[in-house]
C-alpha cells in the first residue's frame, strides 16, 4: 500500500537566495563604477546611489521575509484589493492628481515623488506584481469551476484574461511607458500559454497579431506620415525615433546616440574586459538602463556571460519551483514572474547590443532603482514562500 504522508520538512531554497546576493553584489560594484566613466555628470553620486540601492534590497529583504511568514494563499484573497489599489493608483497618474506628488521625467509621467524628498516611486512596477497574482487567482478559479474545457469556456477565460489585462497596460502605454506596457503584455502572454486554453485558439491569437503587426509596418512603409500622426496623436511619438535610433544609430545621432556609446563600451571590452573602473566610453544614464555595458566594458566576454549566466540559473530556479509545486495557484503565479524576468533581462540585453529597441527597462536586480528592485524582491518573496510551502508525497 502507498503512502501519501506529506514531507513536514518545509524548505528554503538558499540557492535561489544565492543567486540573488551575486546579483545584488554586482549590482552595486557596477552603479559604483560608472563615477569613473569620462564626461561623468557632477550630480552622479556614486557613494550616494550605492548606498540607496542597498537600503532598496535591505527594504526588499524584509518585505521577503514578511512574505515567508504569510501563507502565500492570503495573496488569491485580497487579489483584488490588490488589483484595484494598483488600477487607482495608475488613474492618479492619469489624471495628474493630486499634482504636487506626481513627477514626470524625459516627457513620461510615470512616478509618485514623496513630499520633501527625491524619493520616488513608479505605480506601473507594482502592478506586474499585482496583474500576476489577479491573472493567477482568475485562471484557478476558472478551471475549478469548468472541469470540462470547450472552446466557449476557453474564450470565456481568455477574455477574463484579457479584460483585466488592458485597463492597467493602455494606462501605462499613455504615460508613455512602452518598456512597462511590454512586460505586462510578456506576463499576460506567458500565463495565457500555461493557462489551459487549447492551441488552436492560441494559434489564432498569435496570427492575428502577426497580422496586425504586419499592417502597422505595411502602412508605415506606404504612409509614412499618416502612421507618425497617428502614433503623436496616441503618444506614441518617440516610438519612430527609437525604431530609426535601432535600426541606423549612425543616421540617426540623436536617437541611436546612447545605443551607438553602448555598443561601442561592451565592444571595447573584448575578452577579458579593461579591468576594474577602467571605463573610457562615457554614455548617459549608465547606471540605470545601460548597466550591462558597465559590466561588458570592465569585464569583457567573461563578465558578461557571468551575468548572463546568473539569470539563465534565475529562470531555470523559477521554472524548476513552478512545476515542482503541487497548488496551480502557486504555480500560475511563477509563470508570470517567468514572463517578467524572461522579458526584462532579454530586452535589456537585447537593447545594449542592439539586437532589440531601447525601451529604457532596467536590467533586474542590477540596474539602479528602487520601485523596480522592491518588485522583483517581492515577486521572489513569492516564489520562495511557495517552495517553502510545497509539500512532497511519496509514490506521486
Amino acid at each position: 500500500m502507498s503512502t501519501n504522508k506529506p514531507n513536514s520538512n518545509m524548505r528554503i531554497d538558499y540557492s535561489l537566495i544565492f543567486i540573488l546576493l551575486l546579483l545584488g553584489i554586482v549590482s552595486c560594484f557596477a552603479i559604483y563604477t560608472v563615477q569613473f566613466q569620462p564626461s561623468v555628470p557632477s550630480t552622479y553620486d556614486a557613494s550616494g546611489l550605492v548606498i540607496k540601492q542597498i537600503m532598496w534590497y535591505i527594504a526588499g529583504s524584509m518585505l521577503v521575509v514578511l512574505i515567508m511568514l504569510m501563507d502565500y494563499d492570503r495573496f488569491r484573497q485580497i487579489s483584488w484589493i490588490l488589483y484595484g489599489f494598483g488600477i487607482v493608483t495608475l488613474l492618479m497618474i492619469f489624471f495628474n492628481f493630486p499634482a504636487p506628488i506626481i513627477h514626470e521625467a524625459n516627457n513620461a509621467r510615470s512616478w509618485f515623488i514623496i513630499p520633501g524628498t527625491s524619493t520616488t516611486i513608479q505605480p506601473a512596477e507594482f502592478m506586474k506584481i499585482f496583474l500576476t497574482v489577479i491573472l493567477a487567482h482568475i485562471i484557478v478559479s476558472h478551471n475549478e469551476k469548468f472541469k470540462t474545457r470547450t472552446n466557449q469556456t476557453d474564450l470565456w477565460l481568455l477574455a477574463k484574461l484579457l479584460g483585466l489585462s488592458f485597463p492597467p497596460m493602455g494606462l501605462i502605454a499613455v504615460q508613455p511607458d512602452l518598456g512597462g506596457f511590454l512586460v505586462l503584455a510578456a506576463i499576460v502572454a506567458c500565463m495565457i500559454l500555461v493557462s489551459g486554453i487549447r492551441w488552436r485558439i492560441l494559434f489564432a491569437i498569435t496570427a492575428t497579431v502577426t497580422i496586425i503587426a504586419g499592417v502597422i509596418v505595411f502602412f508605415y512603409i506606404n504612409y509614412p506620415d499618416a502612421t507618425r500622426d497617428v502614433l503623436y496623436n496616441v503618444g506614441f511619438k518617440h516610438v519612430e525615433s527609437r525604431f530609426l535610433g535601432w535600426l541606423y544609430p549612425e543616421t540617426y545621432g540623436d536617437s541611436g546616440y546612447q545605443l551607438t556609446r553602448a555598443i561601442m563600451a561592451i565592444g571595447s571590452g573584448q575578452l577579458t574586459g579593461k579591468g576594474y573602473a577602467d571605463i573610457q566610453v562615457y554614455i548617459p544614464e549608465r547606471h540605470t538602463d545601460m548597466i550591462f555595458s558597465v559590466i561588458a566594458e570592465q569585464y569583457g566576454f567573461f563578465g558578461a556571460s557571468f551575468v548572463v549566466t546568473l539569470f539563465f540559473l534565475l529562470i531555470y530556479r523559477l521554472i524548476h519551483i513552478g512545476l515542482q509545486s503541487n497548488d496551480p495557484f502557486g504555480s500560475f503565479m511563477i509563470a508570470g514572474f517567468i514572463g517578467m524576468f524572461t522579458f526584462q533581462t532579454f530586452q535589456n540585453i537585447g537593447m545594449s547590443i542592439q539586437l532589440l529597441p531601447i525601451t529604457g527597462l532596467p536590467l533586474p536586480f542590477i540596474s539602479y532603482g528602487g520601485s523596480s528592485t522592491l518588485t522583483y524582491l517581492i515577486a521572489i518573496g513569492i516564489v520562495l514562500n511557495i517552495h517553502y510551502r510545497t509539500k512532497e508525497y511519496m509514490f506521486d
